[in-house]
């Protein structure tokens, strides 16, 4: 969420992520959204300003900057880009979920092999930081956009300023160059970042979407961990009575509480019933049975009083740190949570990730996650050093640095077997890892998150005023097709479409 993904904000975030915090989770998408995949107020007031101002001040078709050719070196089978020793290249990473000690570890691998020094910018701030230099066309040359103010990815291509990667996809592997980079990634992982049949954002790290809970506390209070709605309710209860909360989320930024929503609507429903809102149907919501039972489902754990006392109000973090106090059984997230929360969780809190909870007569089983990419890097259409932002791109899909993300990030990447076999993977992200291999090809995905942002943060808002019992869940279900309604009416929409 994040990345989020997310805040990932992870778009992890988020988170989207990604939360990607202060994303991945601030994600990250997304956190997810990274965190991953995480779009807030500010990036709903970049697409609601007419003509979107910022963005279209400095428009541009594609291709790099007109001074570029400094930065152009001799092309060869080891160097496809033509990188130039002695360069420059602008790097910006969301400091969120997965910090950004990855980002320095690749830059200096990168400096060793190109001798190209990296001006590196690890924030939070990404519209902040950036929009200036969008605006004068003077963009860095690879960002990490993700967190609570990630530039909406779908904004930016509408725009003409992100590079079509698909010359870093069908590069030449650094690890076979026999294969294309394309062929050595995870199946449907670029989805994620495709506006218009094209990919222009590469969401990199894999990421699940789910519910975590504490082995510990569930050993000392003998609760199983939950596979039924009806069970994770009875854990619920059982917390409360005991002075604990049963679920805690992440208030401020109701990204997280959609992870249930939106796990629930695709469990119950299936896959048809996800496609029914990424394709703008008019029954998305108000008419399908599965959205139906979803927010009811969800909106019961506040009518009996299961939230941890005051989550409403808490940012990400802040519900997090509890939750880590043992103050909740269970919290949203994605899988950038554990890297989050490294500095706050006791050393046996045994952090485990838990697939969406059935709810009765659903089409797909318990071991059926929310999977994908995470935490959107993009490279501009006027980078400067596009020979090295398209290599330094390359290299993040080799298995040396897809390793280092590991070491230092406590996270996978998109790289299949990406991870050497000696990494010791934390108790959170070896549970991913298992949960992964339970689910096989029971994996879903939604991709309004990222093709339509606005639709993104309305459907948000409604989730923020049912949670806080402001409205109902017939209420949610009217404002989530309204967004959908409205998003559909835009004739760019059709462009994107699931099969």
């Amino acid at each position: 969420m994040g990345s989020t993904s997310a805040e990932n904000s992870g778009t992890g975030a988020a988170g989207n992520g990604s939360a990607q915090n202060t994303g991945h989770g601030e994600n990250g998408t997304s956190g997810v959204g990274r965190r991953a995949l995480i779009k807030r107020s500010a990036a709903l007031g970049l697409v609601s300003v007419p003509a979107m101002s910022f963005l279209s001040a400095c428009a541009s078709g594609g291709g790099g900057d007109d001074d570029s050719g400094d930065n152009e070196g001799k092309t060869s089978e080891s160097n496809p880009f033509g990188v130039k020793e002695g360069t420059k290249l602008d790097v910006v990473i969301f400091k969120g979920g997965y910090g950004d000690d990855y980002a320095k570890a690749w830059e200096a691998a990168f400096k060793k092999e190109w001798g190209v020094t990296s001006v590196h910018t690890g924030t939070q701030e990404i519209t902040g930081k950036l929009q200036p230099r969008f605006n004068a066309g003077n963009p860095p040359d690879i960002v990490d956009d993700s967190g609570n103010q990630q530039i909406p990815i779908d904004v930016l291509a509408k725009n003409g300023q992100l590079l079509d990667l698909a010359e870093v996809l069908d590069a030449p592997s650094v690890d076979d160059p026999a294969k294309k980079v394309r062929d050595t990634l995870v199946p449907g992982t670029l989805d994620a970042g495709m506006q218009e049949g094209k990919v222009v954002a590469l969401n990199y790290i894999y990421t699940v979407w789910g519910l975590w809970y504490s082995g510990k506390l569930f050993r000392e209070k003998g609760w199983e961990a939950p596979k039924t709605w009806d069970d994770f309710l009875a854990v619920c209860k059982d917390a409360k009575a005991q002075g604990i909360g049963g679920l805690a989320h992440q208030g401020k930024y109701p990204y997280y509480i959609n992870v249930a929503i939106m796990d629930l609507i695709a469990k119950k429903g299936g896959l048809d019933a996800m496609k029914a809102i990424d394709n703008l149907e008019p029954d998305a919501f108000v008419g399908s049975d599965a959205a139906t039972e979803a927010i009811e489902a969800v909106y019961e754990v506040v009518e009996k009083g299961y939230l941890m006392p005051g989550t409403n109000g808490l940012t990400h973090t802040e519900s997090q740190t509890r939750w880590n106090q043992y103050k909740a059984a269970f919290i949203t997230s994605g899988s950038w949570l554990e890297n989050e929360q490294l500095k706050t969780t006791p050393e046996d809190f045994d952090m485990k990730f838990l697939p969406m909870p059935l709810l009765a007569d659903s089409a797909l089983p318990f071991e059926a996650i929310r999977a994908g990419s995470g935490e959107p890097f993009i490279i501009p259409s006027k980078a400067k050093n596009l020979p090295a932002a398209k290599e330094f791109m390359r290299r993040m899909l080799s298995k040396e640095w897809s390793t280092l993300f590991a070491k230092e990030a406590n996270s996978l990447t998109i790289l299949k077997d990406g991870v050497d076999p000696g990494v010791q993977l934390r108790p959170g992200t070896q549970s991913t890892v298992e949960a992964s291999k339970a689910a096989g090809d029971n994996t879903f995905r939604y991709l309004y998150t990222e093709w339509y942002s606005e639709m993104n943060s309305a459907i948000e808002n409604a989730s923020n005023e049912l949670m806080a019992k402001r409205i109902q869940p017939k209420e949610w279900l009217k404002r989530a097709q309204a967004a959908v309604d409205k998003q559909a009416k835009d004739p760019d929409s059709k462009k994107n479409r699931r099969d």
